[in-house]
């Protein structure tokens, strides 16, 4: 038997998981939560801190391994392969130390610089080159605001990488890279072409010696080194490869391949995608990722180039929301409002009971009796772009409930995702639904009866990105002639069920949607 060892670092912990040759799990963990620094706008994590929960998973992934499986020998493992949070800004010394705080996706701080480069470049040629649009949140730019603001750190900047696993990959092989599913939200890739653009790296002020070598996802990039086998348990010369941003692996996880299929994504922060031949550049909010390759040589970029687009809708604002509510209407917290620390039972984190919240929104009503709510608690990027707006309830009255408040959280959550949806061309003829909001049973009939269409949850939702990133290994090493192959296994992976539709739940939702789209004009007036 062989393994591939998957792992995903993400904002709140890194998840390990090694999959057999059908994708399915042998041995899984996740490591414990890792600190976010926060203030004055600006979201940070130690990519250190990333590492040792990455060392951290890896132990425990390869014991759980050891125990479950008779003769379990490491060397058996064919590759490792990650995905990872995107658009970071991750400077490294010469000795590939960190020289400060990575610089998160969320982090909007520089949109000085924004103006300033679209002063040079100009607004529609950046997106047109880029497919993106050009606001504070980008890498490119965050890179600039660094040089400005941090002169001395940025002095000791030799590399610059952009996704959290691309730190990990660095401390396990010694090679700089970046996949160019994630790189295309660094700002200053031709997508394309698929390569850096000189001209937008030059306009910046940057030097393109900084950026990494770019690699299709399923590339091998290097080998685990001698030191990394000791610090991880991993054999030495274990290859490594190039992965995949973290929107683009749930993508690929999800099956979509042609345009009208969706993907909906509720983590922290959220996401829709589907696939066109060609970047979505003539509207606002709309975000474009290089396909994984569709053929051509597996170890070299420029001969894989596919026509091949991810348009993606990111959203602020999705599980976060679901956590505020929980922590705020079915939290433990005492008589100041601070968390109870000893709330650890099933179900629950500290002060987050999942449990007590869902059994609420059972009770609760479709329409939350009037109640709707705007739910940016951290600005948002669609369906507006505005880094300082928040959220706010509107319709409270005597007899609204804490399950009113909490119910119209996540319908105001739904209500953003179809404006995203409606955002997009084709009509919808597949919605499908990953991420840890999809454990939410009344949120996920919320969503079909918000879009009007039956929607399509995972319950294996858990591995299916570890699957698709264990297949893309496999395809690598020659076991899949096309990704068409791979899409089609991980379709017959899929264990989900089907929420449809309610036809008087649908005409309600749409009536309180026409009002939830007056909110954001009203309350963003007052500021």
């Amino acid at each position: 038997m062989s393994y591939v060892a998957t792992f995903d670092a993400g904002t709140t912990a890194v998840k390990a998981a090694l999959t057999d040759d059908d994708g399915g799990i042998v041995a899984s963990c996740s490591s414990d939560a890792m600190p976010l620094f926060t203030g004055d706008g600006h979201q940070e994590q130690d990519p250190r801190d990333w590492w040792r929960a990455f060392l951290q998973a890896a132990h425990a992934m390869l014991a759980q391994a050891a125990q479950s499986v008779p003769e379990f020998d490491p060397a058996d493992i064919l590759g490792i392969i990650m995905s990872g949070q995107m658009q970071d800004v991750i400077a490294l010394d010469e000795q590939l130390n960190p020289v400060r705080r990575a610089m998160l996706y969320s982090d909007g701080r520089a949109e000085r610089e924004a103006r300033e480069l679209a002063e040079i470049v100009g607004d529609k040629s950046f997106h047109k080159l880029t497919g993106n649009q050009l606001e504070g949140s980008l890498p490119l730019l965050k890179l600039m605001w660094f040089k400005r603001h941090e002169p001395q750190n940025f002095a000791k900047t030799r590399h610059i990488l952009f996704d959290a696993k691309d730190y990990l990959i660095a401390r396990l092989t010694e090679a700089l890279v970046a996949d160019v599913v994630a790189s295309s939200t660094v700002g200053a890739m031709d997508i394309r072409q698929r390569a850096w653009s000189s001209s937008l790296i030059d306009a910046s002020g940057m030097d393109e010696s900084l950026f990494p070598a770019l690699h299709n996802p399923e590339n091998r990039v290097g080998e685990v080194t001698n030191q990394a086998a000791e610090l991880t348990g991993f054999t030495p010369g274990t290859p490594v490869f190039a992965g995949i941003g973290d929107a683009g692996a749930t993508t690929l996880a999800s099956g979509v391949t042609k345009p009208g299929e969706y993907n909906i994504n509720i983590g922290t922060s959220g996401w829709i995608a589907t696939v066109s031949p060609e970047p979505i550049t003539d509207r606002a909010g709309v975000a474009n990722l290089a396909c994984t390759t569709a053929g051509g040589a597996r170890n070299d970029v420029s001969s894989g180039v596919s026509s091949g687009v991810i348009n993606g809708v990111p959203f602020l604002n999705a599980g976060n929301v679901h956590r505020w509510i929980t922590s705020v209407f079915a939290g433990n917290r005492d008589d100041q409002g601070h968390h109870d620390q000893d709330c650890d039972g099933e179900g629950t984190s500290c002060g987050v009971d999942y449990g007590r919240m869902g059994a609420m929104l059972a009770r609760s009503t479709p329409g939350s009796n009037g109640v709707l709510c705007l739910p940016y608690l951290s600005g948002e990027r669609f369906p507006v772009m505005n880094a300082s707006i928040r959220g706010a309830y509107v319709g409270l009255s005597s007899d609204t409930t804490a399950a009113d408040m909490a119910r119209a959280a996540l319908e105001g959550v739904a209500f953003s995702i179809r404006q995203g949806l409606e955002t997009l061309d084709a009509a919808a003829s597949e919605i499908t639904l990953i991420g840890g909001g999809a454990r939410e049973h009344v949120w996920c009939q919320i969503m079909a009866d918000v879009l009007g269409h039956p929607i399509e949850v995972f319950r294996n939702a858990d591995v299916m990105p570890a699957a698709a990133l264990s297949f893309l290994v496999h395809y690598a090493l020659g076991r899949f002639t096309s990704l068409d192959e791979v899409t089609a296994r991980l379709r017959a992976c899929r264990d989900s069920v089907s929420y449809e539709p309610d036809a008087a739940t649908v005409r309600l939702y749409d009536t309180a949607y026409n009002r939830y789209r007056a909110l954001y004009p009203a309350i963003n007036g007052l500021g």
